[in-house]
């Protein structure tokens, strides 16, 4: 191929890489690219022959290579964890199948999936298992400021790292749960903002819908409260049920 893009290696791999856990058949290969390289990527492989198409134009698009897909992600679902030079800065080099390849930092691994609560998936055990194997060498100062205004996720995942782990709470420098609980006492004695706002739709896609048309709440992903943008939102959002169907087509072929 004539283009050259830099990519990071994430997904089951990396996961398996820094945790030691291979619990998943990995269905497809996650590879995170700078959003600025995404069209440029997409174009030399198609001249190249390949297939690929922009499922989601806010966060994801795919390379088919015969029956096997390639994920070429450059952002989240939820608009939040954009890929960006830090993701790069921070990477872990190794080698794959002999090559040398770059993994996502952990701290971006464990940014990433900290928003993952749907209903049919909960990211919060790779999250521990992330914390419990990384611990020493994560940059903590740099993870909270990942998170910015939504670190109430993280410190929901800390407290629940110390309930999982009742002997390893050390793992999470006492420092950090007492700025974050510091915050948390601060923000209870300000006064109630009056706007309605839901932002469990950052952390779920449909399991908060009802709050947004029906009960009158202003979604958390959309400007001024999130970087999503109402075609991002609708389509983000009617891929639900056509990847429902497409689990219920597999979960049936399984049983076959």
């Amino acid at each position: 191929m004539r283009a050259s893009t830099p990519f990071l290696l994430g997904g089951g791999y990396a996961l398996e890489y820094f945790t030691g856990v291979n619990r998943r058949t990995t269905k497809d290969l996650d590879l995170f690219v700078h959003r600025r390289d995404v069209s440029r990527l997409l174009v030399a492989l198609e001249e190249e022959g390949l297939r690929t198409e922009m499922a989601f134009p806010h966060w994801l698009a795919k390379i088919h290579v015969g029956d096997d897909c390639i994920d070429v992600i450059f952002s989240s679902g939820n608009g939040v964890a954009v890929v960006d030079d830090g993701w790069f800065e921070h990477s872990v080099p190794t080698a794959l199948l002999g090559q040398p390849v770059r993994l996502c930092p952990p701290e971006e691994m464990i940014w990433s999936k900290a928003f993952v609560m749907e209903r049919e998936r909960y990211d919060g055990a790779d999250i521990a298992h992330l914390i419990r194997a990384c611990h020493a060498r994560l940059d903590w100062r740099r993870l909270m400021t990942r998170f910015g205004v939504n670190w109430r996720v993280l410190l929901s995942h800390l407290i629940l790292f110390g309930f999982i782990y009742p002997g390893e709470r050390g793992a999470v420098p006492a420092w950090v749960l007492h700025e974050l609980g510091e915050r948390l006492a601060v923000e209870s004695l300000e006064p109630v903002r009056p706007a309605r706002v839901c932002r469990g739709t950052v952390l779920s896609r449909g399991q908060y819908l009802t709050d947004i048309e029906h009960w009158g709440y202003l979604d958390g992903r959309l400007a001024p409260h999130g970087a999503m943008t109402p075609d991002d939102v609708d389509r983000w959002t009617r891929a639900i049920d056509d990847e429902t169907h497409e689990g219920a087509d597999h979960a049936h072929r399984g049983r076959g």
